[in-house]
């Protein structure tokens, strides 16, 4: 079993008070056209945290991306400001937004702020290691709790664990930990795995990883179209990565070696696919099985 320091327990400990503690939450949250949150699971998933170290006595900063901004050019699009007025509202208490905080925040013990999109900062995606220490110097305590962006190798979520004087998960990130721990390590056969996503490269590892265990593995969206292009099929103009055939193809064959088990370790694409014409967008999306799209224009 992964062993890895909680934030829960340093909360129990009484080790948070008057400590400044630097939460990495996930807090992408879905934005209609006039800037008005759709949907805040992620946000409501995100408080645990927050006032976990909030009721332990922690000066609590808490940062997230949100889209996808150029780093460096920071746009109105870009701000969490409907996330911190949504987070207040939750929290019950007033949530300021901090721009510009790389150098330097100040927030008191009991209060909480947010700070503003992290991947607006240059060198956030490039986990590059000045930001990380920089962003390291601000607190005592570092948290992850963001899960859907722990597999990204980036300051916030890479770097800055490596140069806090603390780094610990959060309730959520334990969680999940937890759950993939049970489902890897001692898991019910048969163990059937759902991936889909629109990059193989960004989840190639999980993959590889999983192929070795799992007796089925499930891909969809793009990530299943690069598989089908691995298999010899042809896609059309749909997203797909080609140049990731190769890996794609080491994965099956990882699931082919295994088929001398009791069940055969296999991975299965939909045969069934909504496909393009071209990669303009279109409100026509004709469906056909997936082996007849290389003879369909």
């Amino acid at each position: 079993k992964m062993k890895v320091k909680l934030l829960s327990d340093l909360a129990a400990a009484r080790a948070l008070a008057g400590k400044r503690v630097f939460i990495r939450s996930d807090l992408n949250v879905p934005q209609d056209d006039a800037g008005n949150i759709t949907e805040d699971t992620r946000i409501r998933a995100s408080v645990p945290a927050i006032r976990m170290a909030l009721e332990a006595g922690a000066a609590v900063m808490v940062t997230s991306h949100l889209g996808r901004p150029t780093e460096g050019e920071f746009k109105p699009a870009d701000s969490l400001a409907p996330v911190a007025r949504r987070l207040g509202e939750l929290l019950g208490r007033e949530v300021q937004l901090r721009a510009d905080w790389v150098d330097g925040v100040d927030v008191a013990p009991g209060q909480v702020v947010l700070l503003e999109n992290c991947r607006v900062n240059k060198g956030e995606k490039k986990n590059s290691d000045e930001l990380a220490r920089k962003m390291a110097k601000l607190c005592d305590v570092y948290v992850n709790d963001a899960f859907g962006t722990a597999h990204r190798a980036e300051a916030t979520t890479h770097g800055i664990a490596r140069y806090a004087p603390v780094a610990c998960a959060g309730p959520l990130l334990a969680a999940e930990i937890d759950a993939l721990g049970r489902a890897l390590l001692e898991p019910k056969r048969p163990l059937l795995a759902i991936v889909a996503g629109s990059k193989v490269s960004t989840k190639l590892t999980i993959l590889d990883n999983l192929a070795q265990k799992v007796d089925l593995l499930v891909v969809g969206g793009g990530i299943a179209n690069t598989f089908l292009l691995a298999e010899g099929m042809k896609i059309g103009k749909s997203l797909a990565e080609p140049d990731l055939v190769p890996e794609c193809r080491k994965v099956l064959q990882t699931l082919a070696a295994r088929r001398w088990r009791p069940r055969a370790a296999r991975c299965r694409c939909r045969r069934t696919s909504w496909w393009r014409r071209s990669s303009r967008p279109t409100r026509r999306r004709p469906c056909a099985a997936a082996t007849t799209c290389a003879t369909t224009r």
